[in-house]
């Protein structure tokens, strides 16, 4: 009769079962044993890469950030250039602009201290007028809420 394979382990012939020796039962346990070990030891490795892959990824990120910071600051500094460029070829009509409008405001001033320097005495006067003038008319409303306190 022809054995038939039904597992590794086992050989079974028709109405016979025959079990494999001892031994080879604790060698496939042994290379199950390794086997198991080899995984957690794959698997540990993997994490490792994984862990210096962020790494890696945090410390190219930090880089590509101060690069950027690099381009930002030199790009700034050419165009605060080419202002200053054309504020100073522009030089007279900007400085003219600036005097323009700082005499006009002394011309302000200057009209404004004259018109109070003619007007200070006209004010003192009304002031003093207002405070002086005494009306000896007691107001309506005055006298009926002194009379309903004195009832009560």
């Amino acid at each position: 009769p022809k054995p038939c394979l039904l597992n590794k382990t086992t050989i079974h012939y028709p109405f016979v079962s025959i079990d494999p020796p001892l031994s080879n039962l604790k060698i496939n346990i042994m290379q199950n044993a390794s086997g198991i070990q080899e995984l957690m030891a794959a698997e540990t490795r993997a994490s490792q890469i994984v862990a210096e892959a962020r790494i890696g990824r945090g410390d190219r990120m930090k880089q590509a950030k101060a690069d950027a910071q690099e381009l930002i600051d030199a790009y700034r500094a050419e165009k605060q250039e080419e202002f200053n460029i054309k504020v100073a070829t522009a030089g007279g009509t900007g400085g003219s602009y600036s005097a323009k409008l700082q005499a006009e405001t002394n011309n302000d001033i200057q009209f404004m201290q004259g018109q109070f320097q003619r007007n200070a005495q006209k004010a003192v006067d009304v002031l003093l007028s207002k405070c002086c003038e005494v009306s000896l008319v007691v107001p309506t409303a005055r006298v009926r809420a002194t009379q309903k306190a004195a009832m009560e």
